[in-house]
């Protein structure tokens, strides 16, 4: 059994419901509408709607989206899911699954997100490690690996990440989809999480000053 993290959206539909196993428990807005028909799937298939406040009111980013040949796919469908939640975004390729090399289009991305061009970034490459690494040498950028809901809301609430990279190649893309769901309804709200992220960026400006 899972937990679903669907509080983004304002209307629970049939194929959200599909998307879900008996027994799992989707986590949707106070306010969300759920229409008949997912009312009725969902009883079907002993799926539990569960209406719980959001982590933060919802905000509409602009996203730098990259990816390498190995995350190409899975870059396609998350734009799919970005749109579907009023995100707008830039990609910066790849654009095929002929192969590259994803050092190239991890540092577009997190120097979008560093300069402010764009609020965030997600970058999408194999296992999503190596990107991690490239834009975690950017200045001004706090990049984490995620794997499932509780490591993309971690990253968000507790080490103010700013960009996100994932392993479309290590995880289906469904579960891709959920995790960076999660991690654009997160935020970094309380006063002791932000003491952190403070060192953390003043870690980075020890060095940096000393170039």
């Amino acid at each position: 059994m899972a937990s679903i993290d669907e509080r983004a959206r304002r209307v629970i539909t049939e194929q959200d419901i599909r998307g879900a196993s008996p027994g799992d428990t989707i986590a949707i807005g106070e306010s969300a509408i759920v229409t008949p028909l997912a009312a009725d799937l969902a009883r079907e298939r002993d799926v539990k709607l569960e209406r719980a406040p959001r982590r933060m009111a919802f905000r509409r980013y602009k996203i730098a989206l990259g990816a390498d040949h190995g995350g190409f796919e899975a870059k396609e469908a998350l734009k799919i899911t970005l749109e579907e939640l009023g995100h707008q975004y830039r990609d910066f390729g790849t654009h095929s699954t002929e192969a590259v090399d994803y050092p190239d289009f991890a540092h577009l991305v997190a120097v979008a997100v560093a300069r402010g061009d764009c609020d965030l970034g997600i970058m999408i490459d194999g296992a999503g490690i190596g990107s991690c690494i490239v834009a975690n040498k950017v200045p001004g950028i706090r990049a984490a690996m995620c794997y499932d809901d509780a490591s993309a809301a971690n990253s968000r609430e507790h080490n103010g990440a700013n960009l996100l990279t994932l392993g479309g190649k290590r995880l289906p893309i469904a579960t891709l989809r959920q995790i960076a769901k999660t991690w654009l309804a997160t935020d970094l709200t309380e006063d002791r999480h932000r003491k952190r992220v403070a060192k953390i960026d003043a870690v980075e400006e020890e060095y940096v000053k000393h170039r």
